[in-house]
């Protein structure tokens, strides 16, 4: 059970031991509506049946083995998370990243008391404020006014509190002309704009964040990405969950990685974020959207696919710093008659934007587009870019009127690395060089010889 009563050290805002969670899935047709039948399938099936039972005796009882994997007998048994041990310190900013299904959102789950763990304990210290999904604890019947307030009722504030924050809240969501219009009435991006200004000014002692940020429009992204730091700046904790690499390496002082409900790496940001796209975990030099449906787009076009090439055309996650090096997004457009504008944005480790481009292809600027599947290059020359991971997000435009059709934050990475051989931007300096780019410039020397030194009188 997850107790937020039990005492900590004074350092400590989270402390997990050992958390299990396990869910039981498959088998919804084969539940039986009453006693009868459940004994005459146990007779009809028994072997079948008892390793059913069995695992939802373990599931229920919580005492599966916690070396024990599922396997084909045990099917409808789902690890979500397994084992987790962790400490998190008051102030500290720690970021949860890994694939899909890696169990970051059932952590965070156990850690608001949205869910119990199956097996383990978690404690915390203080108050905590949450933002795992689209209108998380609105009321759809209430307006974004009374949902304020009722937010900052459940977390135990004082009207007089929300009274004093109210202004500043919505004045960050943007908002402003709907507050008074019941949430039902919101589009997601609206939502989600509200939800994280009551999350983050209700000053909360540890404030979780899922990856519902990605929902919002990039101006807004920058704002919500300023508050997190801003928070975890005055001593509070943040835990952070996102697949958007530039800016957990960029908020968080600490990341963990997640795989198959377990820590596999707990360090630094950029430790742990090379390591996730290097490894096999994450994405990294390449990247493919197989199921058009759920592949990033409108109505107009959809990503397809994403890649780092270098100079001999293979795909590669490394790129030597003298080296060009050629960026491309394949997408496909289903409507004729639309000017598109394909744009690369790219950012360093820290999630500073090193620069954009924008498509400036003479056989499609300013030209409407057919039906079909377009691929967009991007050429960068070597000694440009500093050394370092380089996060790469691909964008696509439609213009007059400008639609997003998508925005695909880190959609590739790749690492720059410098050569040491004296032939690249840093020469002969062999310490640390700072720097946004890394150009290699053309340097040139004029020199004026001393003039001869006066003599001395008698001399």
């Amino acid at each position: 059970m997850l107790k937020g009563t039990q005492i900590l050290d004074q350092d400590l805002s989270i402390k997990v031991e050992k958390i299990s969670k396990i869910y039981r899935i498959g088998s919804r047709n084969e539940i039986r509506d009453n006693l009868a039948q459940t004994l005459f399938g146990f007779v009809k099936s028994p072997i079948k049946n008892f390793k059913r039972y069995r695992a939802l005796y373990h599931f229920k009882e919580a005492e599966v083995s916690a070396s024990e994997q599922p396997d084909k007998t045990d099917s409808d048994i789902l690890w979500a998370v397994k084992d987790l041990s962790f400490e998190v310190k008051k102030g500290e900013v720690v970021g949860f990243i890994g694939r899909n299904g890696a169990g970051k959102s059932t952590l965070l789950k156990i850690l608001c008391r949205i869910t119990h763990p199956t097996r383990g304990r978690a404690r915390v210290r203080g108050r905590i404020s949450s933002l795992l999904e689209v209108g998380t604890g609105f009321h759809n019947e209430l307006t974004g006014r009374e949902n304020v307030y009722l937010n900052g009722t459940i977390l135990g504030m004082k009207k007089a509190e929300v009274d004093r924050k109210f202004d500043e809240i919505v004045a960050f969501s943007g908002i402003e002309k709907f507050i008074d219009t019941p949430v039902k009435r919101y589009s997601s991006g609206m939502k989600v704009r509200l939800a994280f200004s009551v999350a983050a000014h209700l000053e909360p002692d540890i404030l979780i964040i899922d990856e519902v940020l990605a929902v919002g429009d990039a101006d807004f992204q920058k704002k919500c990405l300023s508050k997190m730091e801003d928070v975890g700046g005055r001593g509070r904790t943040v835990v952070f969950v996102s697949h958007d690499m530039a800016a957990v390496t960029r908020l968080c002082n600490r990341v963990m990685l997640l795989e198959e409900g377990k820590i596999v790496k707990d360090g630094s940001p950029d430790q742990v974020v090379s390591h996730y796209l290097t490894s096999g975990y994450g994405t990294m030099a390449a990247r493919e959207w197989s199921d058009q449906e759920k592949a990033p787009g409108g109505n107009v076009a959809r990503l397809r696919s994403a890649r780092i090439k270098a100079s001999d055309g293979r795909v590669t996650d490394y790129i030597d710093i003298r080296q060009p090096v050629t960026v491309e997004m394949a997408y496909d457009v289903f409507k004729d008659g639309f000017v598109l504008l394909p744009i690369f944005a790219f950012n360093n480790e820290e999630g500073l934007r090193i620069f954009t481009a924008v498509d400036l292809d003479p056989d499609w600027r300013r030209k409407p587009r057919p039906q079909g599947r377009f691929i967009s290059i991007v050429h960068i020359p070597g000694n440009m870019l500093a050394e370092g991971m380089i996060f790469v997000n691909c964008n696509l435009l439609t213009l007059n009127p400008d639609n997003v059709q998508f925005m695909e934050k880190s959609a590739i990475a790749f690492q720059v690395v410098d050569s040491m051989e004296g032939d690249s931007a840093r020469g002969d300096y062999a310490r640390s060089f700072p720097g946004i780019v890394r150009p290699m410039l053309k340097w040139t020397t004029q020199y004026k010889p001393a003039p001869d030194p006066p003599v001395a009188d008698g001399i």
